[in-house]
């Protein structure tokens, strides 16, 4: 009983996050309004018995993302925009995708209502640590592995893109690292195109 007030509270939580999060026109109030409705899912994993996942939710979602996600706004300097009158059909687009939304919450919720109810075996209950983690490391260790790696090419990326310099600018800095590395003779031979 206590558990389906908290999922209430928290879900109640979660929506107005979301409503304040499309409503606020500043990128930066709309951005902590999403790291309210992550750490609402949060709660709401942990009241359905998925420590893992809700601990998953509040260092990768809430976390890291959202550290990004600030950055890149900080980084645009985004300034106040003009409201721009030719997209006004996209309310009523939007309005009705939110009518059509909001009856299949409707239908979902009726449809689990009218679900007969069945016993659940906690000792196999998907979302627990021990589970998730046996399963990463053995059976989807190449998946795991390969994001990884993806995650590390996108590091590299962004750090690449990050960095602007000119021309002169890149050659001294390789210069400068082969002197370090004491290859003073491969010094100005640019076989890489900059």
């Amino acid at each position: 009983m206590a558990s389906d007030v908290f999922f209430f509270i928290f879900a109640g939580f979660a929506i107005a996050c979301a409503i304040s999060m499309v409503y606020h026109k500043n990128p930066l109030y709309s951005a902590i309004s999403l790291v309210g409705v992550f750490i609402a899912l949060s709660c709401l994993y942990v009241t359905l018995a998925a420590p893992f996942i809700a601990a998953v939710q509040i260092l990768i979602y809430a976390g890291a993302i959202m550290v990004l996600v600030v950055f890149v706004i900080m980084l645009l300097n985004l300034d106040e925009d003009r409201r721009d009158n030719r997209l006004g059909f996209l309310y009523a687009l939007g309005g009705g995708l939110g009518l059509i939304l909001l009856a299949q919450t409707f239908f979902v919720f009726y449809a689990v209502m009218r679900a007969p109810q069945q016993a659940v075996n906690t000792a196999e209950t998907a979302g627990k640590t021990m589970s998730i983690g046996q399963a990463m490391y053995t059976e989807y260790l190449l998946p795991v592995e390969i994001v990884g790696i993806l995650l590390l090419m996108a590091i590299i990326g962004g750090v690449v893109m990050s960095r602007r310099l000119n021309q002169e600018q890149i050659e001294a800095v390789v210069d400068k690292e082969l002197e370090l590395r004491g290859q003073d003779e491969d010094k100005d031979d640019y076989r890489i195109a900059f």
